[in-house]
C-alpha cells in the first residue's frame, strides 16, 4: 500500500482512529519502537503544532488565512508547494493534530487508481471521522488518478491536502487547483534551521540530548547553511554526525568539511530549481552581470545539468538578447554547442564559462526580436500585401508575359545598392536599431540609406518612401 492507511482501517471503530493524532507516546511516534530502530531524527522532530512550525510566518503568522481556517477547522483542500524540506508534511500532520481529523497518508510515487479507490471508499464509509487525505508529491499523479478525487472533494468526504515541489499550475488539473486554497512555502532562512538544530542537540526526549553530543551556533549555522534551506536534509545530516562522534563531544568545522565534500547541490532536472535556475542564468547574462551568469552556470552544472541544454540557451541568447549590437556573439555561441559536443565534460564546461562571459559582456540590443515581433503584429491586424509585379519572379515565358519582374531596378548598379525602388506595396517601418555596440552603425547607415531613397523616390516620380511607417 502506498500510504499510512491500510484495508484493515475500514473496520475500525472511528473511537480507535480518533486517537490518532492524539499526544503521542515517545515511544509509539518519538523515540525507538520495541519493534524496529529508533526513526529518523528528521521525523521524530517534526512539529506536533502549528505553532512550532518555523520558518512559514507569511502563511502562519498571526491573523494568517491557513492559521484562522485551522483555528476554526473551517479549511477545505490546501494545496501545499514549497521545495524539499521545507515543511509540508509537518504543516499537514499538525493541522490533523489539532483538528483531530483522521489522518491518511498517501504518497503518489507508489499509489496507483485502485488503491485510491479504496482509501476514498473508506472514507464514505466513515463520513463523521473527518479524514484528511494527504497526498504526498500529488503532482506525479496523472490527471485520471487526479479526477477520482473530485467527487469526494467536492462533497467533502475527505478533505485533500496535497504537497507538491513542482508549480501546481502546470501538473495539478485546473478544476481540482481550483477547488483548492495553494499556499506556497519558501525555503527556511539559515538562522530558523540552526535553531531547529540546537533544540535537535538538547531535546533528549525525541533528539539527541542524550548522546552528549554538542556544537558551537556558527557550527550549526554553517551546516544549515550548507543543506540550502532544506531542514530534512539538515536534521538528517546532523544525526548522522552526531552518531558519527561515537560519544559525547562536540562537532567542529574538521566534521563539517567531510559532510561538504559529500554535498548535493538541490538541482531537478524536472522541477522549478531546474526552470528556475535557467531563468536566472538568461537574465543575469541579458543583464550584463558576468558574476551572477557564472554562479547560476556553476550551479547548473554542479547540479548535473544537460551541457548541450545550456549551450542551446546561449545561442537564443545570442540572437534574442545581443542580436546586431555584436554580430560576433550568434558564432561564437554556434561554435560553443559544436564544442560541447564534440569535447564533452568536464572540458566543455570551459567553453559554456567563455561563451556565458562573452555574451554576458557583449552590448545588447533585442531589435531583431522586436522587427519579428512588428511583422507578426502587422501580419495579424492588416490585410496580408501581395508581391509587388516588379518583384515577382520572372522565370518562364507565361511569367514574362504577365509582366512579373518587369520595372525591376537591379540595386548593385546604384551608388551603395540604393535604387529607391520600394519592397512592399504598402512600405512599412518594422526594424529600429538600437544605439549600442555594433548596431549603432547599422543605425547611421540605414538612417542614410532612408535618406537616399527619399531622394531618388522623388526624382523618378515614385514618392512611396513617404507615405508613413505604417500600413
Amino acid at each position: 500500500m502506498g500510504g499510512d492507511w491500510s484495508a484493515a482501517d475500514a473496520d475500525m471503530n472511528p473511537a480507535d482512529q480518533s486517537e490518532l493524532f492524539s499526544e503521542p507516546e515517545p515511544t509509539a511516534r518519538d523515540g525507538a519502537p520495541s519493534d524496529g530502530p529508533p526513526r529518523p531524527l528528521a521525523v521524530r522532530m517534526r512539529p506536533r503544532r502549528l505553532s512550532e512550525v518555523v520558518g512559514q510566518d507569511h502563511i502562519l503568522g498571526p491573523g494568517s488565512l491557513l492559521a484562522r481556517l485551522v483555528a476554526q477547522n473551517r479549511f477545505g483542500s490546501l494545496l501545499f508547494y514549497g521545495p524539499p524540506g521545507s515543511g509540508k508534511t509537518s504543516i499537514a500532520e499538525a493541522i490533523a493534530r489539532e483538528t483531530r481529523s483522521r489522518f491518511v497518508r498517501v504518497n503518489a510515487v507508489m499509489s496507483n487508481a485502485a488503491e485510491l479507490r479504496e482509501v476514498l471508499g473508506a472514507a464514505r464509509r466513515r463520513p463523521g471521522s473527518g479524514t484528511i487525505l494527504f497526498i504526498d508529491e500529488l503532482h506525479r499523479f496523472n490527471k485520471t488518478q487526479q479526477d477520482l478525487l473530485l467527487p469526494d472533494v467536492e462533497e467533502g468526504v475527505v478533505r485533500l491536502i496535497g504537497a507538491t515541489t513542482h508549480n501546481p499550475g502546470f501538473y495539478v488539473n485546473p478544476t481540482l487547483l481550483s477547488r483548492s486554497h495553494l499556499f506556497r512555502l519558501e525555503p527556511l532562512a539559515s538562522e530558523a534551521v540552526a535553531g531547529v538544530l540546537a533544540g535537535a542537540l538538547s531535546d533528549a526526549e525525541r533528539g539527541l540530548g542524550g548522546t552528549g553530543v554538542t556544537a558551537p551556533p556558527q557550527i550549526l549555522l554553517d551546516l544549515a547553511v550548507l543543506c540550502d534551506g532544506d531542514l530534512r536534509r539538515a536534521l538528517n545530516a546532523l544525526e548522522v554526525i552526531a552518531l558519527g562522534k561515537g560519544g559525547p563531544s562536540a562537532i567542529t568545522a574538521e566534521d563539517l568539511a567531510v559532510f561538504a565534500r559529500e554535498r548535493r547541490i538541490r538541482y531537478d532536472a524536472d522541477e522549478d530549481e531546474h526552470y528556475d535556475t535557467i531563468s536566472a542564468f538568461i537574465k543575469s547574462c541579458r543583464g550584463c552581470d558576468p558574476d551572477a551568469a557564472m554562479y547560476w552556470l556553476a550551479k547548473m552544472l554542479a547540479g548535473g545539468e544537460d551541457p548541450r541544454f545550456i549551450a542551446r540557451r546561449l545561442v537564443i541568447l545570442a540572437s534574442e538578447d545581443v542580436g546586431l549590437a555584436d554580430p560576433h556573439a550568434l558564432p561564437l555561441a554556434v561554435a560553443a554547442h559544436h564544442a560541447v559536443d564534440f569535447v564533452g565534460l568536464p572540458e566543455a564546461e570551459l567553453t559554456l564559462a567563455h561563451a556565458t562571459l562573452y555574451i554576458a559582456m557583449a552590448p545588447k540590443s533585442n531589435s531583431a526580436t522586436l522587427a519579428l515581433g512588428e511583422a507578426r503584429r502587422v501580419l495579424g491586424e492588416s490585410p496580408v500585401q501581395p508581391v509587388p509585379a516588379h518583384l515577382r519572379d520572372k522565370s518562364g515565358q507565361a511569367s514574362r508575359r504577365m509582366g512579373q519582374g518587369k520595372g525591376y531596378a537591379y540595386s548593385h548598379e546604384f551608388p551603395e545598392a540604393i535604387s529607391g525602388q520600394d519592397y512592399l506595396e504598402r512600405p512599412l517601418r518594422l526594424y529600429s536599431p538600437k544605439a549600442a555596440g555594433a548596431e549603432s552603425a547599422i543605425a547611421e547607415r540605414l538612417e542614410r540609406w532612408r535618406g537616399l531613397k527619399a531622394s531618388l523616390s522623388r526624382r523618378t516620380g515614385n514618392n512611396l518612401a513617404d507615405r508613413g511607417p505604417k500600413p
